[in-house]
């Protein structure tokens, strides 16, 4: 077998090692784009942009969140898989991360293949809301109502495997109430739809809902999660109202390219961390109902892994899965 000679192999390997490790230590240098793959106004985009600002300030350079909704952001994902691997360009997953593969049948990326793990953002509850006039005040008389009436009543979500819509799937599965789902391109037109009246309810995001629950334009009934929430304490969960079992929490991530190097992969996941235990970031979480993680990347690997495990079974099982 012929090899290099040494004189020409070692200066070479040494100046890509050390170029590389100067890219990381001087990252970033220009701005960065961080892509929510759905629209302004919902709990994504609320996260996405605390955290921008946050990172923006301990890098010195500008942050800016792309909004890149649709198909249950398929669509956003799809930007960031093909932009170069160079960090710049960076995604603020959610749950649907987890569900997309199943729920489509043809996707231009693999999730699991083509995204590097950066680190789990914060974990989320979403809440049962309805619309007022819906003469429903317990997750029991909603489902009571849903079963006297099969089909008569719409859930509006994000889009098709959004948490919200999942929650709705989980909901059915484990009650055999009949409920229609009608997807949104994002948590905030689906909310702003049942205040209209267009929809029955919905499982939004708490950062979408405190406003129109506070002001009565809409009707909680209970949390997805399997605590209940700080912001909303008196509030049952799922399983309390009535169906015992029930868990369907949401959540965001920080991923990046797959070839993006080790070294700028590690950098952003110190800075993440870093703005995460900033004031008016834990502020802004906290007012939104949102619990701040910061996991390492092989912890949010794993973490995409078992979530995926999880909600391809209930999209298989529900017949969620299209083109």
């Amino acid at each position: 077998m012929r090899t290099l000679p040494t004189a020409l192999s070692s200066p070479l390997v040494c100046a890509l090692l050390i170029a590389g490790a100067a890219t990381a230590q001087t990252f970033p240098e220009k701005p960065v784009t961080m892509i929510a793959p759905f629209p302004a106004g919902g709990s994504v985009d609320l996260v996405a942009r605390a955290v921008a600002q946050q990172l923006g300030e301990t890098w010195k350079q500008n942050v800016i969140v792309s909004n890149r909704p649709g198909a249950s952001g398929a669509i956003g994902v799809e930007a960031v898989v093909r932009s170069a691997p160079d960090g710049y360009t960076i995604l603020m997953g959610t749950t649907a991360l987890s569900t997309i593969s199943a729920a489509y049948a043809r996707l231009p990326f693999d999730v699991q293949r083509d995204l590097a793990p950066i680190s789990l953002v914060v974990r989320m509850t979403n809440i049962l809301v309805v619309h007022p006039s819906l003469p429903a005040r317990s997750v029991k008389e909603l489902l009571a109502l849903a079963k006297a009436r099969p089909g008569a009543l719409t859930s509006a979500s994000a889009g098709v495997g959004s948490s919200n819509h999942l929650a709705l799937v989980l909901l059915q599965m484990m009650t055999g109430a009949d409920i229609n789902h009608v997807p949104y391109k994002g948590a905030a037109p689906a909310v702003t739809d049942v205040i209209g009246g267009h929809a029955h309810m919905t499982f939004a995001p708490i950062a979408a809902v405190v406003s129109p629950i506070r002001s009565a334009r809409l009707r909680a009934l209970a949390v997805t999660a399997s605590t209940r929430s700080e912001l909303f304490p008196a509030l049952p969960t799922v399983a309390e109202a009535g169906v015992p079992g029930y868990d369907a929490s949401g959540w965001n991530a920080l991923l990046a390219p797959r070839a993006v190097p080790r070294d700028v992969i590690l950098r952003i996941h110190q800075a993440l961390v870093d703005s995460l235990h900033a004031p008016k970031v834990k502020e802004i979480m906290a007012s939104s109902g949102a619990d701040a993680v910061g996991s390492a990347p092989d912890e949010l690997a794993r973490f995409l892994q078992s979530e995926t495990v999880k909600w391809s079974k209930v999209i298989k099982a529900a017949g969620i899965g299209g083109s």
